[in-house]
């Protein structure tokens, strides 16, 4: 009797495999597993009622039935054993998710899947599994997998002997091996340049982390590390809780010093991050930094501090105490940005440390410093509350300024506090007379607690007294100090409207007629301390100035067209008309202090850089631009000018409280000759130099000239400068260095870089940074040395060895260590 059930068994498998192959030859059979076993197109077969009722469809990770469809070369059907057995470029998918493999049988009664062959699962989320023989739930929540090789989406490598999955988020591999390098293209057996291999790794789908359990850290198949158990996010996190990598670095003051922060990813829009340092001499840094990005913006609150075990090593060599020599030093900082609308945006910036050199010491960074290099003497710290608005044609921008000193030699009282600043510009969309029409309006409202001077000669450096008045009667400001800010409370008003049209006649000349009209309202309240009164009257008082001007810009541009290229000859002209400047030296001269004439502002009809002082007096300037383009890439330019003081007083001439203007260049009836040369003959060299010539002697005041190139895999780049001395503006010596940087890539993933900085008058290397870099997919590592002076009351040799490694999904590490040296008083 069985043999006859079992003959007959046979003899329906048979009939079965003959009709789906017979179907195949016109279409791919695809079966359904669940509440229909055979498929729809194998209805039309003779069919057998099942000896039971069917089960139901597995269901998905939501609970919800959903069916399972099959595609394969040849399907066979076994209702007595309640199988179905698939060979042949088997196919399988269920709720995103598909299973490739040579062979496949599915047990009903057990409802398991067994996969042989070149098998390959792909999930929802882009992973892929490779293994040669899977054994998995139907719903693909548990199984077990020989040989597995797992591809994740963002190119992590897992590898098993075994893995065991249960619970449709556990994931254990047995004799695990984790990277995240690509396999060698030439020989993918080759180790990669770095791997994980643990006795076992679990992954945790839920909490998205890897777990690994005696661990060995790997470098071209050579272990050089052991770790008994560590965990790491998983590959697709982007915010996990955890340790981060730590930060090993070593200074002279300092000691020894390890930081390892932890990361906390309280919500999505939320986090935290504690960062403990410890360090041999000084103890324990604690810091803090809290951030919530919002729907229109974010915000950071970020704190620290610690009680020194060690303060006297911030004692100078003297016995005198620096800022640092405290029991407790720390900040407290926040920054925040947010979007009013797509024209609009506000936010803040807020700093207050317990002394100045706080960052300095301890190497910390600010969110202003952040990205840049570490915090160093002179640099200061900002407070600021600011609303900005950008539209089509116009600008707005109002913000309140607390400046904070990181030097030694700041003093806090003789910086400004800013309340407030508002710039606003507007250039009207319609022609105006054919032209133009546009205005801006400056509100600048400061406030100091003590004057701050600035001596500039080398009996005031001595003394450190600027209260002496010029031997000269007819001077008007002492002649060894320069007053940088004034004590007590400044307001200015300024608005000025322009006005200009281009005009092109038959002939190619191009006439530009301009009009301007400025003027000023301050209010001024100045603190009668020491030497104040040789600059400015003390005590309250009201100041008006207005400026009008008008002119003529004249350029007649001649072009010539060669086979080789195309030449520009451009002679310009233009000649202002304007009254003398007025309150010379009784306005206070706060946003004007620099000024550097040279081509890019020959052709300015103002060529101060702020609003508290404005040009007066008639002027012309005149001047050539010569370029070439050639046809093949390249070219070459040249300009060359001077500028006419015609009648009136030259406000370049007469000094104010800072001596902006004099030694300028600008300062004469005829100005120094300036002038520019550049040149690019192709893609990899450029070549600018610019300089400014004595009007009479044609000696050289200032030289800047500068190569850059870059071809095959270098990049080099050579600055020279020499500078005029200044005695009114406290140079009191000629300047004169060089700087010269280069990189090369020494491979496909190795690069070299190495700066100097060198001073030709002292005959010292005053700066000097080399590193080599190690670049690829997955792996970075880099070393770099860097030396520098930091002037902070005292001149201090600063050096520095940073040495970086990363690994890509598992983070980084750094470690560096820091030699600080005093050179001598300022």
């Amino acid at each position: 009797m069985a043999l006859g059930a079992s003959t007959r068994a046979s003899s329906w498998r048979r009939r079965v495999k003959r009709n789906v192959l017979i179907l195949l030859s016109a279409a791919t059979i695809v079966a359904a597993f669940g509440d229909a076993i055979a498929p729809a197109e194998a209805q039309t077969f003779p069919t057998r009622p099942p000896r039971s009722t069917p089960k139901s469809s597995p269901t998905n990770s939501q609970g919800e039935k959903t069916p399972m469809l099959l595609q394969a070369t040849e399907v066979h059907y076994d209702y007595n054993n309640k199988r179905v057995s698939a060979v042949g470029n088997v196919q399988i998918y269920f709720s995103g998710t598909t299973v490739e493999a040579d062979k496949l049988i599915y047990d009903e009664t057990t409802r398991r899947l067994l996969a042989e062959g070149s098998v390959r699962l792909t999930e929802p989320d882009g992973k892929i599994i490779y293994s040669d023989r899977m054994d998995l739930s139907d719903d693909f929540r548990d199984g077990f997998v020989d040989s597995l090789r797992l591809d994740t989406a963002d190119k992590t490598r897992m590898a098993a002997a075994r893995a065991d999955r249960s619970a449709g988020s556990f994931t254990v591999f047995h004799s695990g091996v984790y990277t995240a390098c690509e396999a060698c293209k030439d020989d993918p057996k080759k180790p990669p340049l770095w791997q994980v291999k643990a006795a076992r790794m679990i992954h945790d789908s839920t909490e998205k982390m890897i777990y690994f359990e005696d661990a060995r850290l790997e470098f071209f198949g050579r272990p050089v590390a052991y770790m008994p158990y560590f965990s790491a996010p998983d590959p697709t996190v982007k915010r996990k809780s955890g340790f981060l990598m730590p930060l090993v670095t070593s200074s002279g003051t300092n000691g020894v010093s390890i930081e390892t922060p932890y990361y906390w990813a309280l919500a999505p829009d939320y986090d935290f991050t504690f960062t403990p340092r410890l360090m041999a001499t000084q103890g324990a840094l604690l810091r803090g930094e809290f951030r919530q990005r919002l729907i229109d913006g974010a915000y950071s609150i970020r704190a620290g501090g610690i009680y020194q075990l060690d303060k006297d090593a911030f004692l100078r060599s003297d016995g005198s105490a620096t800022p640092g020599y405290r029991d407790f030093r720390g900040s407290i900082e926040t920054s925040g940005q947010f979007a009013l609308s797509e024209k609009w945006t506000w936010g803040w910036d807020g700093i207050l440390p317990t002394d100045p050199t706080y960052f300095q010491n301890y190497g910390l960074r600010t969110f202003q410093s952040s990205g840049n290099s570490l915090m160093t003497g002179g640099i200061q710290g900002i407070s600021q509350l600011f609303l900005a608005g950008r539209g089509d044609r116009s600008y707005f921008d109002i913000r309140t300024i607390h400046y904070y000193g990181f030097s030694e030699a700041d003093v806090q009282r003789q910086i400004p506090v800013v309340h407030p600043v508002v710039d606003y510009s507007y250039v009207f969309g319609q022609p105006v007379l054919g032209g133009e029409l546009g205005y801006q309006i400056n509100l600048t409202s400061l406030s100091r607690g003590s004057a701050s001077f600035d001596p500039i000669s080398a009996a005031a450096y001595t003394t450190g007294l600027c209260t002496l008045v010029s031997a000269d009667p007819s001077a008007k400001i002492p002649a060894n100090c320069l007053l940088r800010g004034i004590p007590g409370n400044y307001t200015r008003f300024s608005a000025e409207t322009q006005w200009r049209r281009s005009v092109t006649d038959p002939y190619g000349q191009i006439f530009t007629p301009f009009a301007k009209l400025r003027a000023d309202a301050a209010a001024i309240s100045i603190h009668n301390d020491p030497g104040v009164s040789n600059y400015f009257a003390t005590g309250e008082r009201t100041e008006f100035r207005a400026m009008p001007t008008v002119g003529l810009e004249y350029r007649y541009p001649f072009i010539n067209v060669q086979a080789w290229g195309t030449q520009t000859i451009e002679p310009m002209a233009q000649i202002i008309v304007r009254p003398d400047e007025q309150r010379i030296g009784r306005l206070p001269n706060e946003d004007s202090q620099s000024l550097i004439f040279d081509d890019t502002n020959l052709f300015k009809i103002d060529k101060f850089s702020g609003w508290d002082r404005v040009e007066g007096g008639g002027r012309a300037n005149v001047g050539v631009q010569y370029t070439t383009q050639f046809n093949r890439g390249g070219f070459f330019g040249a300009a060359f000018g001077q500028s006419y003081h015609l009648f009136g007083v030259n406000s370049f001439a007469t000094g104010d409280n800072t001596n902006t203007g004099i030694t300028s260049g600008l300062d004469t009836k005829r100005s120094d000759y300036v002038s520019r040369f550049s040149y690019q003959p192709d893609r990899i060299y450029t070549f600018t130099t610019r300089f400014r010539l004595d009007s009479d002697t044609f000696e050289v005041r200032q030289f800047e000239t500068e190569g850059r190139a870059t071809f095959d895999r270098w990049s080099v780049g050579l600055l020279y400068g020499k500078y005029d001395a200044q005695p009114a503006l406290g140079f009191l010596e000629r300047r004169e260095g060089i700087l010269a940087n280069a990189s090369v890539r020494l491979s496909q993933n190795w690069a070299a870089n190495a700066a100097v900085r060198y001073d030709l008058d002292a005959h010292s290397v005053v700066g000097t940074s080399f590193g080599v870099n190690y670049i690829d997919d997955c792996f970075i590592i880099g070393m770099n040395y860097i030396t520098n002076y930091v002037y902070s009351g005292n001149v201090t040799r600063d050096e520095r060895i940073m040495l970086q490694m990363r690994l890509r999904t598992l983070g980084g590490n750094q470690y560096g260590h820091s030699v600080s040296g005093l050179m001598g008083g300022l």
